[in-house]
């Protein structure tokens, strides 16, 4: 597909579908949830366990074929916590799974295909039991985890710091740090002196914003008609 072919009202009755189905599906399965939760692809996330809240305004992203868990465990009779502050980004094929804790901070942003998981669920000797193998994550504010990375039990990461694509985090990330690679290693530090702007700027005025899109979204479809997407559905061209 070369572009969205759907006509304005046709958006717009998918759109209040979404936030139905968010409403009536995704946000119950929450122990907690603030206002302004925006997923895509529902039908593709999972949630599981409890012990699970998430802030405000946090966008959780999946795709078909390309889903994204959120998931608490329960082993030994300790179950699982998971917390997601305010503005935080979730990208498709993204899983976070919790054994004891894992916390990510405000305004961090996680990227495609990131595994976050504060166990290594098997004994090195015992391999049916999770035995000591767990140990708390702590992601902090304003954080960004690049594609694929992976971070594993008992590593914090500290405030505004960035992980590279591909990278494997095993040990602290410091604030205000750059780091990448297996195992991830501080490349750079972040110029604290420069002014930073974070998600939470999107949402200064949250209805001014949505009017914003729906303006945009109304301007961008404008030519569209019903014909023109039933068209493009059933019968597409290499315009399409």
């Amino acid at each position: 597909m070369r572009r969205d072919r759907r006509p304005y009202f046709i958006r717009r009755l998918q759109n209040g579908w979404l936030r139905f189905y968010t409403r009536k599906y995704i946000a119950p399965a929450f122990d907690a949830v603030g206002p302004g939760l925006s997923v895509t692809s529902p039908r593709d996330i999972e949630i599981w366990g409890g012990n699970i809240r998430v802030g405000a305004c946090a966008h959780i992203h999946a795709s078909r074929g390309n889903p994204t868990r959120l998931c608490t465990w329960t082993t030994d009779g300790r179950e699982g916590r998971l917390t997601l502050g305010d503005y935080v980004l979730v990208s498709p094929g993204t899983q976070i799974i919790a054994s004891e804790s894992i916390e990510i901070g405000s305004n961090t942003m996680i990227a495609s295909g990131c595994y976050i998981s504060d166990s290594d669920w098997h004994d090195t000797y015992d391999r049916t039991r999770e035995l000591g193998k767990h140990a708390p994550i702590v992601i902090g504010e304003n954080v960004w985890l690049g594609v694929r990375v992976i971070v594993g039990k008992g590593v914090t990461i500290g405030d505004n710091s960035i992980i590279g694509a591909g990278s494997v985090v095993t040990r602290d990330i410091p604030a205000n740090s750059i780091a990448a690679g297996n195992p991830a290693r501080v490349v750079r530090e972040i110029d604290t002196s420069r002014a930073m702007r974070k998600r939470a700027d999107l949402f200064n005025d949250p209805a001014l914003g949505e009017r914003d899109m729906d303006r945009l979204m109304r301007y961008l479809l404008r030519e569209n008609t019903l014909f023109g997407w039933l068209r493009s559905v059933f019968s597409p061209t290499r315009e399409d």
